[in-house]
């Protein structure tokens, strides 16, 4: 489970430095912003902070950009944009909601993806996290989820070739592999020089009401380890050299921070029991499926979009 940063360490100084925020903790930034104006005032105005709602295929998004080092502190969160999707309707199986969450899904992606340079080489996925353990296998499970090209466009051009070049690994955790997900990733990033990373993980929120239900982008990386306390290194453009995009959906609420929101309480010791304690929904195995494969799809018609979605069933069943 990780956290979207730069950097473990400086993520960690903005956490202590924002001071009262560290209790209840989350790893969305449109949470973050939440509970900096339940502590300041929800009229008071947030500095190096901008945020906007609207809606994409009638999905709610909210996007929060931190544009200095003002933001950063204020939020704990490094320096980017964070646009959040909440899936209306997943959860339930509503009529419509699987293709509108897939189509929201994909636009916002692509909208992200505007920033890399598409033409200088294929785009890696990233799953990360750990298949065995079901609220952490939402990496894992998108990498199953997502379609591959990168072989075909190079063996059958004449076929594949209108199709973008696109390969995915599941850089699983290093006490199923014995190897750093950032090693794993790099190894692949310096073998075919891809132009850009999306990298996949689960994440924790502060609100029982978020869980499985929106989905966090990025543009500022992603900080393996972090959403469980456990730092690793970092997978940011400085580590491999190429943009690294950060696709993370709310699995599980750290028990302390259920039980500060519930009680409404701003401050915990750091000692709070609670802290050790992940909860996550009963049915976790059928919404971590249901949203693996709204991911899986979501990446891949971002990346390929000349197809639709019933050709994306087709080619990935």
């Amino acid at each position: 489970m990780r956290i979207p940063g730069k950097n473990p360490a400086k993520t960690t100084k903005m956490r202590r430095e924002r001071g009262a925020l560290d209790m209840r903790r989350t790893d969305l930034a449109m949470e973050a912003r939440e509970l900096w104006q339940e502590r300041a005032g929800q009229a008071a105005e947030l500095p190096g902070v901008q945020a906007e709602e609207r809606e994409r295929a009638g999905m709610p998004v909210t996007v929060v950009r931190v544009l200095d080092k003002t933001g950063e502190r204020a939020l704990g969160k490094p320096r980017g944009t964070y646009i959040t999707l909440t899936l209306e309707g997943v959860e339930t199986r509503a009529d419509g909601a699987f293709p509108r969450a897939v189509e929201a899904v994909a636009a916002e992606l692509g909208a992200l993806l505007e920033q890399v340079d598409l033409d200088r080489g294929p785009v890696l996925v990233a799953g990360l996290g750990n298949r065995a353990i079901t609220p952490d296998a939402i990496g894992p499970r998108v990498h199953d989820c997502t379609l591959v090209t990168r072989h075909l466009v190079g063996r059958m051009p004449e076929q594949f070739g209108h199709l973008r070049p696109v390969a995915s690994v599941a850089a699983e955790v290093m006490g199923s592999t014995g190897l750093e997900s950032r090693e794993l990733v790099a190894s692949v990033c310096q073998s075919i020089r891809p132009c850009c990373v999306i990298a996949v993980d689960a994440l924790a929120s502060r609100s029982l009401g978020r869980l499985c239900r929106t989905v966090q982008l990025a543009d500022t990386g992603i900080s393996p380890g972090s959403g469980v306390g456990n730092h690793r290194a970092a997978l940011d453009q400085e580590s491999l050299g190429v943009p690294v995009l950060a696709v993370g959906v709310p699995t599980v609420v750290e028990g302390a921070t259920l039980a500060a929101d519930l009680l409404g309480a701003d401050r915990l010791p750091q000692s709070a029991p609670g802290r050790d304690i992940l909860v996550t929904p009963r049915d976790i195995d059928r919404q971590v499926a249901d949203l693996s494969k709204i991911l899986g799809y979501g990446i891949s018609m971002a990346l390929q979009p000349g197809l639709g979605l019933e050709e994306l069933e087709l080619l990935l069943s």
